[in-house]
């Protein structure tokens, strides 16, 4: 049987776990990043993988810095024949990625070599891409620069989120990664060079990429509040206090109105106006320190919220 040393840490990576086990792979361990506090109340709590491999009743290890660690020691000595990788969080030491047999292998959210780093996902869906996909690939000590193996593509649609997207990859690379293993077993392997010209990266979202500039194009805001939703959620300033925008309609419609501007308050949405005049509907919002509503919910009650009146991109 083969002798697989598992890396994953969030949600994506559970199916992945999930489907080894399910063919019946022997997980000689599974490697998480440490549990972390979580929650307002920073309660300490275990990674998902950690938590799926428990119940799978795998071995963990969590070192908090892997390159000469006490468990890096541990995972050599299990002598895996191949090690996977799935949003594992850290670069692997050459001298682990040396060991196994059949080499080390990433299972990354995007069609390398676009999009490296920590956040593929939302960087496509927040650039507007109709398409994305899983790439599995050699790993080296540069981040997500390995040879290529498998490649598989996703669609994005008009209204797919982060979230969406998230869980279509998630199963597509579990998918894809049983797919390939065979191939590598067999070592009828034909791996390709990334393109270095083509490369792009998608680093872990910062603050001011959650901002909306309501001087944007209402498309260019759309993006940026479906790739940021469910998280960490796009946000703006109305009358000085902050509102994360969790969902938004682009609309056929045109405004003379100032970006930012409200051009109209419905039922159900609020229409503001872009920055190429186009307007754009909010539907579901989350006003600072409340729970997230849909605009219908918040309409219903007391708001602030009057045509002529402006969102900014202030904090």
């Amino acid at each position: 049987m083969m002798n697989i040393v598992f890396m994953g840490t969030p949600d994506f990576s559970v199916p992945v776990l999930q489907g080894l086990v399910k063919e019946e792979y022997t997980i000689a361990a599974v490697v998480t990043q440490p549990d972390r506090p979580k929650g307002r109340k920073k309660i300490l709590s275990p990674p998902p993988v950690k938590e799926e491999a428990i119940r799978q009743g795998l071995k963990v290890l969590q070192p908090e810095k892997l390159k000469g660690s006490p468990e890096l020691a541990e995972i050599i000595s299990l002598q895996p024949d191949l090690i996977v990788t799935a949003a594992y969080g850290q670069i692997l030491p050459k001298e682990l990625l040396d060991t196994p047999a059949l080499g080390a292998v990433n299972v990354h959210a995007s069609l390398l070599p676009k999009y490296r780093g920590g956040a593929p996902i939302h960087q496509a869906v927040m650039d507007g891409e109709k398409k994305t996909g899983v790439t599995i690939m050699y790993m080296v000590p540069k981040l997500d620069a390995g040879d290529i193996i498998t490649q598989v593509e996703v669609s994005i649609e008009e209204d797919d989120t982060t979230g969406t997207i998230h869980d279509k990859l998630s199963g597509a690379g579990a998918k894809l990664l049983l797919e390939t293993i065979p191939v590598l077993k067999s070592g009828e392997v034909s791996p390709q060079k990334q393109n270095e010209a083509e490369a792009t990266f998608a680093s872990n979202i910062t603050r001011d990429q959650e901002k909306i500039d309501w001087n944007r194009p209402a498309r260019d805001i759309h993006n940026q509040v479906r790739g940021l939703f469910p998280w960490p959620v796009a946000y703006t300033t109305f009358e000085n206090k902050l509102y994360k925008i969790r969902k938004t309609v682009r609309l056929d419609e045109e405004s003379e109105g100032k970006p930012g501007e409200i051009a109209a308050v419905k039922p159900d949405s609020i229409w503001i106006t872009a920055g190429d005049h186009q307007l754009l509907a909010v539907t579901e919002l989350q006003p600072s320190g409340k729970k997230k509503m849909t605009v219908e919910e918040l309409l219903r009650g007391r708001h602030p919220f009057e045509e002529g009146k402006r969102f900014t991109s202030e904090d």
